[in-house]
């Protein structure tokens, strides 16, 4: 509930009034008196304290009952460090405001100006409830990815699978909130290195940010162009050009063209050294938008947070790239091919249990309807020409010549099932993690699209260009390993293959990355899913009730 500072004031100081006759009395005899006002608050049914609704009121209406209702921020100096810390949450891309922070430096105010006095009841519970919501945000974000995604089935454990109000029990009596956090929500290098770049950007944005670069020709090596300048400008803002470069030459030189392409890649641009329509769009995105853009990445990477295992595949939908880590460390990347717009790639998690070479390709409904009937119609001999065989519901083959397919538009009562070979759409091997989306990754004939900036081709699958490679490495067993693999695909037999324990797949979307040396790279929000996540980080806080002993579990 948000309302203006002054009558929060007033609130706060009525709310923590119920306990004034007992507040100045710092004795033992005085802790009955404000136990039985924290209690008097907490049984209230959705209490309120100085205008702010306590969204954790079971979890802390519990942990107050296991300490008997006595106050647990006796120490100014605790309330202090708390402050430190939710000073600290824009750098996670979170906003203070969500954690009372008005409020909290108004009691410690108080604290200070009166240090004898007992802390009062409506204090204690709303430093508790900052507490946890902070706490909470940290381990798994602000957002329940679930409800902007229905798809998103990412882990939410409780921390060490105990009951939440311990947990919060032992962030309270902690010796070092800090460090405690940092236990309860650790941050990786990749999350730090996304933070020093938002950091970087704050400070870019108030130092003006960068000029824009009007729209015009393209521009290339060798023009003599007034836009040039402005080019010139904007790269040295962002450090693709030298501090020391003349930034107020029209020409384009070779310096600037290094500059660009060295943006360009940055920004999953082709990288051609040509300042041309794309190029110049991404160079006039508003530092503001990447400050977003960057927070947006840190929210989705807390959502990941308990995935975080030390042997995994993942694929950045909107990188168009795979990745292996082992025991903590990237092993192999690779270029991917994700859905087109219409036919989106999801975004979840799953296990790969086996792989298969020499796949057969049984065409989908969607695939069939859309793509496949409409081209046997146009084409008879289409079928034939891609080894695509036709099967009646006896498991009978059909010459495709004989069915008359102007008379299907939705589907047609047969299986449609491509043969291995060079020509099949999964190419010499597919990699399968069950799940309910029909989403698996495999190899493709159409290898030449590798090579495009924007990979967004395939029907929802994920191509992979170097397919055996990432065969071998989930393949333990030497017996498989190198040409071994390769007679298998040679002898044109489907085979299959389990893995000796399944292999955690995760996929991602995330508009902002890292290269080798710590750079950031930006990607395009090419589903457009940017918007709701930060339209909701904005928004209100909103917390579901807790399930523990399960991945569900959704707070601490």
């Amino acid at each position: 509930m948000k309302m203006n500072p002054l009558i929060r004031v007033l609130l706060i100081c009525l709310a923590c009034s119920i306990s004034a006759s007992s507040a100045q009395d710092t004795s033992p005899a005085g802790r009955p008196a404000i136990a039985n006002d924290i209690r008097q608050l907490l049984e209230t049914e959705d209490p309120t304290i100085a205008g702010v609704d306590i969204l954790g009121h079971e979890i802390i209406l519990r942990v107050y009952q296991d300490s008997e209702f006595q106050p647990y921020w006796t120490n100014d100096d605790n309330i202090r460090s708390l402050i430190s810390l939710i000073d600290e949450a824009p750098d996670h891309g979170l906003l203070s405001a969500d954690y009372n922070m008005d409020e909290l430096r108004l009691i410690l105010s108080e604290r200070e100006n009166n240090p004898s006095a007992m802390i009062e009841a409506g204090s204690d519970i709303l430093l508790t409830e900052s507490l946890l919501l902070y706490a909470y945000h940290r381990r798994l974000g602000k957002i329940t990815p679930s409800t902007i995604d229905p798809d998103i089935n990412y882990k939410r454990q409780a921390f060490q699978n105990q009951p939440l109000s311990q947990t919060l029990h032992e962030l309270l009596e902690a010796i070092s909130l800090r460090e405690f956090i940092d236990i309860v929500a650790p941050s990786g290098p990749y999350y730090k290195g996304i933070q020093q770049w938002l950091h970087r950007y704050r400070q870019l944005a108030a130092e003006g940010g960068w000029p824009a670069v009007p729209e015009g020709p393209a521009l290339r090596l060798g023009d003599k162009d007034p836009r040039v300048a402005l080019v010139r400008k904007r790269l040295a803002v962002t450090g693709e050009l030298p501090e020391d470069a003349d930034l107020s030459s029209t020409t384009f030189n070779e310096q600037l063209e290094r500059a660009v392409i060295k943006f360009q890649a940055r920004h999953a641009l082709e990288d051609d050294g040509i300042a041309g329509k794309q190029t110049i769009a991404a160079m006039d995105v508003l530092v503001e938008d990447r400050i977003s853009q960057l927070r947006v990445s840190l929210e989705r990477i807390r959502w990941v947070n308990q995935e975080a295992v030390q042997t995994f595949v993942a694929v950045n939908i909107a990188s168009f790239q795979a990745f292996m880590i082992r025991n903590g460390e990237l092993e192999w990347s690779t270029r991917a091919m994700v859905g087109k717009d219409y036919r989106r790639t999801p975004i979840f998690r799953g296990d790969i249990q086996y792989m298969e070479f020499n796949p057969t390709w049984t065409i989908p409904p969607t695939i069939l309807r859309n793509d496949t009937l409409p081209a046997v119609k146009k084409d008879p001999g289409y079928l034939a020409a891609k080894n695509i065989r036709v099967i009646d519901s006896n498991g009978a083959f059909v010459d495709p010549l004989t069915v008359d397919w102007a008379q299907y538009s939705k589907g047609a009562p047969y299986t449609f099932r491509q043969d291995p070979g060079p020509d099949n759409s999964l190419g010499m091997v597919k990699f399968i993690f069950p799940n309910r989306h029909s989403v698996f990754l495999h190899d493709t004939p159409h290898r030449e699209l590798f090579n495009r900036p924007e990979r967004a081709f395939s029907s929802g699958c994920i191509r992979i260009e170097d397919p055996l490679k990432l065969a071998e490495l989930l393949l333990t067993d030497e017996h498989y390993q190198g040409p071994r693999l390769q007679s298998i695909v040679e002898s044109g037999k489907t085979q299959r293959i389990y893995l000796d324990r399944p292999v955690p797949i995760i996929i991602l979307y995330l508009t902002t990355g890292l290269d080798s040396d710590g750079n950031i790279l930006f990607y395009k929000d090419i589903y457009e899913k940017d918007r709701k996540v930060l339209e909701a980080l904005n928004g209100p806080v909103v917390i579901e009730p807790p399930v523990v002993g399960k991945e569900t579990a959704s707070l601490l």
